[in-house]
């Protein structure tokens, strides 16, 4: 199924047009014509049917024909704070992954130790989308604007709240015993060379969680894929 994604639709919407890029793709790339059907959903829950009525490459419109809600295969809320890497390929590899798995909210967050400390979201917010329509989900993660890491901390969030770091060999294993099925989870990942120790009391002052995610070092990129992955196995 080929989906499409524009936030705008809702259940009272009666006809969609595109715009000039979404329209080449669909009548030149694809070769949608005139009574063709495309799958849409709005990131919100929903998939809509819509019967195209006008096939053109600078303006394809489509009368809205069906629509159908579409909750989330798991019964559980992931926020991961991650923060962000200095090359943008693997921070987009995890945006792209961790959609494709399943999660609900995403910050970039601004530690001691990040090697990257400005961060344009418009291109994250694209790789998440389109992750999202060719692992045919029908709602968009909330990607949230960068944080310094201090502001994060200071926020009220409910359910577990954890912290990855590498500083104690005591962490609780995050499979083992942290994790329960059902829960509204929040897990910070730190930048390369990890939170620094003045960041890691916060957090604890702050009554979040140490984990530990395996006994291996991991690159920020895999330790974020590696909560988001414990964590569907968990509710699985």
């Amino acid at each position: 199924m080929q989906l499409f994604y524009n936030s705008d639709i809702s259940t009272e919407t009666k006809q969609i047009t595109f715009d000039n890029i979404e329209s080449k793709h669909i009548v030149r790339v694809l070769r949608k014509k005139e009574g063709d059907i495309l799958k849409i959903t709005n990131g919100k829950g929903f998939l809509f049917d819509a019967e195209i009525n006008f096939a053109n490459d600078k303006r394809c419109a489509a009368n809205i024909i069906k629509h159908e809600a579409k909750p989330k295969p798991w019964n559980y809320y992931l926020h991961i704070a991650i923060a962000p890497t200095k090359n943008n390929d693997r921070t987009e590899w995890f945006l792209e992954k961790a959609t494709e798995i399943g999660i609900d909210e995403i910050t970039p967050i601004i530690c001691s130790n990040s090697e990257r400390r400005v961060v344009k979201t418009e291109r994250f917010e694209k790789i998440i989308q389109s992750a999202m329509k060719q692992s045919l989900k029908f709602t968009l993660p909330k990607l949230n604007a960068p944080v310094k890491f201090n502001e994060f901390i200071n926020q009220d969030f409910d359910g577990q709240i954890c912290i990855a770091h590498c500083e104690d060999d005591t962490n609780k294993n995050l499979l083992q015993a942290v994790v329960k099925p059902a829960e509204k989870t929040t897990i910070l990942i730190g930048p390369e060379g990890d939170f620094s120790e003045t960041e890691i009391k916060k957090a604890l002052d702050k009554k979040y969680t140490p984990i530990s995610l395996g006994e291996s070092r991991l690159r920020t990129e895999t330790a974020g894929l590696v909560a988001v992955s414990v964590v569907s196995f968990v509710n699985e």
